[in-house]
């Protein structure tokens, strides 16, 4: 496991390789050792590499011994976690590019990462009204008295409401940084940055000592949408990150939820576009609760890797491409981005099949462009 690891570093280390191409090549190889040491030939095999990346690869793996690059890395960075790991949170391995490392500072608990602790992320702007900070106050409380996690990104504003109203009461809450685990950022948040070490969790795809970067912060938003169930839009402006979080939540199909306010607040516009987009309400604590309660708890049992193929005792008898359609569906709602990655097949001719199998009768579409078998 901790060889595998070297190769994810490795492999992270090369330029124009990123966070989707490389959960293409794992998909491929099954692990990353196997295609370090793969030919051109079967490298050319994964979608996204051609001849001037296949050249940098080649490159790179004659400079790069994966071995003694993740020993000198540990020096400065003793805790990540890798997708082939199991403490590698499984909510985060559905989404089209989970971050190759994922370093942590804090405490870990492991029933979070295997999705049986319902988080739930809170994002909003970093200069919210007094409206807007008592809401999110109150809604950070009620849902750690309820065994929710909350999931924030430490910054200004909403995000550093959310998490110290959560360690007020007791509960958990997770901070995903756009820098590494060390830095404070903003420096005021460095009491909160302490707390969270002692009570909670940070986490973040950069290395120790990386400093805050603007263009670090829409891909921390990812990850933050990507580990929630839901997110809570509090409040934001027209031009926001927490739409950007609002964004890929929908895309990676979790719940939106947001609170209104007028429209002659300027922070509450933002919320107010998402509405008109299909996000809920959030009108009464209860009622938010409520909702957030019919969220299924993974099932242990149930859950399966990206790998895994759904063993059914009966299979349908179909082409073989169209075979690898229907087992890259679950009996529970998948998304059409996991389909097409586990089937491995080009997403005009996955979209083709599952219309098929739709008329067959042996799936059904559901809202947010997602598929489920039926029984």
């Amino acid at each position: 496991m901790q060889q595998e690891s070297a190769y994810w570093l490795a492999w992270s280390k090369i330029p124009g390789v990123g966070p989707v191409l490389l959960k293409r090549v794992w998909q491929q190889f099954g692990n990353l050792e196997t295609a370090w040491k793969a030919s051109p030939e079967a490298l050319c095999q994964v979608e996204g590499i051609g001849a001037k990346l296949l050249n940098t690869i080649k490159q790179q793996r004659s400079q790069i011994n994966p071995l003694e690059l993740h020993k000198k890395h540990l020096q400065n960075n003793p805790q990540f976690w890798t997708p082939n790991q199991d403490n590698y949170p499984r909510l985060l391995l559905e989404i089209p590019s989970p971050p190759p490392l994922l370093y942590y500072q804090g405490q870990v608990n492991l029933l979070e990462n295997q999705g049986h602790t319902p988080l739930v992320g809170i994002v909003g702007t970093r200069y919210p009204t007094d409206h807007g900070r008592r809401w999110t106050r109150n809604i950070a409380i009620a849902l750690v008295k309820h065994g929710f996690t909350v999931v924030s990104g430490m910054a200004a504003g909403i995000d550093g409401v959310a998490h110290q109203a959560c360690l007020e009461a007791g509960g958990r809450t997770i901070a995903v940084l756009g820098t590494g685990v060390d830095i404070v950022y903003p420096s005021h948040h460095r009491q909160l940055h302490r707390d969270l070490q002692k009570r909670g969790l940070i986490i973040s795809e950069y290395p120790a000592g990386t400093p805050g970067d603007r263009r670090h912060f829409p891909a921390r938003n990812r990850i933050i949408a990507g580990l929630s169930r839901a997110v809570l839009v509090m409040e934001a402006p027209e031009k926001s990150g927490a739409l950007i979080t609002a964004r890929y939540a929908n895309e990676f199909c979790r719940d939106v939820y947001t609170l209104p306010n007028s429209p002659e607040v300027a922070q509450a516009r933002g919320c107010l576009r998402l509405i008109h987009q299909g996000a809920e309400m959030i009108v009464t604590e209860d009622e938010l609760l409520e909702m957030l309660g019919a969220i299924p708890e993974l099932d242990q049992a149930k859950q399966l890797s990206l790998f895994e193929v759904e063993k059914k005792e009966d299979v349908p008898k179909l082409d073989p491409e169209l075979l690898k359609i229907f087992q890259a569906i679950s009996t529970e709602a998948t998304s059409f981005d996991v389909i097409v990655e586990k089937a491995g097949l080009p997403t005009a001719q996955v979209s083709g099949g599952l219309l098929q199998l739709e008329l067959e009768g042996l799936i059904t579409q559901l809202p947010g462009m997602r598929y489920q078998r039926l029984n």
